[in-house]
This record gives structure tokens, sequence and C-alpha cells, in this order.
């Protein structure tokens, strides 16, 4: 089974972190590459040790990213 995930990368320090929010689970690197690459790595393995039931509990439907405009003053 394959899962399309979304991840989140902004930076923090000199690195980046990632998020995934279907799922909750949070990853860093030094690069922005390296920080998804290390989030990728860290969901497969919660996929291979994770219960299916602790899948279905944390597992959020969709996600919508987008941005909005706001009028500041």
């Amino acid at each position: 089974m394959k899962y399309k995930m979304t991840a989140i990368i902004e930076r923090e320090g000199d690195g980046y972190t990632a998020l995934c929010p279907e799922i909750d689970i949070a990853s860093q690197g030094d690069t922005i590459e390296q920080a998804r690459d290390n989030l990728k790595e860290a969901l497969e393995l919660f996929f291979e040790t994770a219960s299916p039931e602790e899948i279905n509990n944390r597992l959020i439907g969709d996600i919508f990213v987008t941005q909005v405009e706001v009028a500041v003053g």
C-alpha cells in the first residue's frame, strides 16, 4: 500500500524541520532535501511498526494547504 502524504518544511535556525500533518510526525535536516528525506524515512518506519489501530487513530483525512491574504493596518 502507498500513501501520498503532505510535507510542510520550514527553516528553523540553521536547518529545516519537516512535518507530516496527516499523521503528526516530524523530522529535521540541514537542507530542505535532507529534512524531506528524513521525514520520509520516519514515516516509513512508523508504518512498518505501528499497528493498524494506531495508524487509523492517527491518520487524518484530507489536508488542504493554501494561502490566504490578510489586510494589516
